[in-house]
Formats: C-alpha cells, structure tokens, sequence
C-alpha cells in the first residue's frame, strides 16, 4: 500500500516540471542529436521506513503498446539525495532502457511533444534481486514494497 507522502518531493536543476528539458538530455542516436546526459535530481521527504529507492523514467506517448522506459534505476541507498547531471550509476544499479541499454537513454520522440515521467519509489526494502530488469519488470518487483513515490515530468519535443 502507498502511504499518503505529502512531503515526498523529487525536482530537478536541469528543467522545470511540465517545462521542456533541454537538449543536452536528449538521446544521441536514431536520428536525435542531444548529448544524452540525464538531468540533476534531488528529492527529500523520504517517508520513515526507506530502505531504498528506485527512479523509472517513463515516455507514455512513444507509439509502441507500454510506452517507453529511457531510464531504470534500482537499489539506490536510502542515505541518497540526489542524482547529479550526466550521473554515473553503478551497471548494477541499472535495468534496461527500451532502447535495450543499462544506461539513461534520452528523449528521441519521432513527433510531437512526449512526455517525461521521472518517478521515485520509496521502498521498504534495501534491495531487488533482479538483475537488470526492464521497466515493466522492476515496477512489478517494486510494486509490494512501495511505500511512497514522487514524479516530476520533463517535456521534449520532435525537431
């Protein structure tokens, strides 16, 4: 169950929520020409009981069924606060992108303007066996041990 996380916030120096993220995190390849660096992220007001957390980074308007997922991180210390720009995460920390990478994969939409969902799951647990899992893999490891979460959304647009 999810507790009520009034205080459970996660934000970001890099863009402002619902604003458009700029290009230097945007994919480098199939056609997109960014720099592929993630963005800053900083949240605070864990609730009590945080063992860990996990980020999934989610586009809901990719044409494919699912959406898709540009980021999977997983077994993130409690003690941590923040993910600095271009962060460098431990391989065993991170699942797989749809792009089939382990690292952060930036926003390539083919048209229009996407969506960027960057959610924060506060966990009770202080680790996840899994082995690089897919976003939709570690969402239902996560899913009985979330006990808050916290979004941001980042916009990118086709060029």
């Amino acid at each position: 169950m999810i507790a009520a996380a009034m205080t459970f916030a996660i934000a970001s120096a890099t863009f402002k929520p619902n604003a458009a993220m700029p290009k230097i995190t945007a994919y480098n390849r199939g056609g997109c020409s960014g720099g592929n660096r993630s963005p800053e992220l900083h949240w605070s007001g864990a609730p009590k009981g945080t063992r860990s957390f996990a980020l999934i980074v989610h586009d809901p308007d990719a044409p494919v069924r699912g959406g898709w997922y540009h980021w999977v991180v997983y077994n993130v210390p409690a003690a941590t606060t923040r993910f600095g720009a271009g962060a460098a995460i431990p391989d065993s920390e991170l699942g797989t992108t749809s792009f089939g990478e382990h690292p952060y994969g930036g926003p390539c939409p083919p048209s229009g303007t996407h969506h960027y969902h960057f959610t924060l799951y506060a966990l009770d647990v202080a680790s996840i066996s899994a082995p690089h899992p897919t976003g939709p893999q570690l969402q239902a490891a996560i899913s009985r041990h979330t006990i808050a979460k916290a979004s941001i959304t980042g916009l990118y647009s086709a060029r």
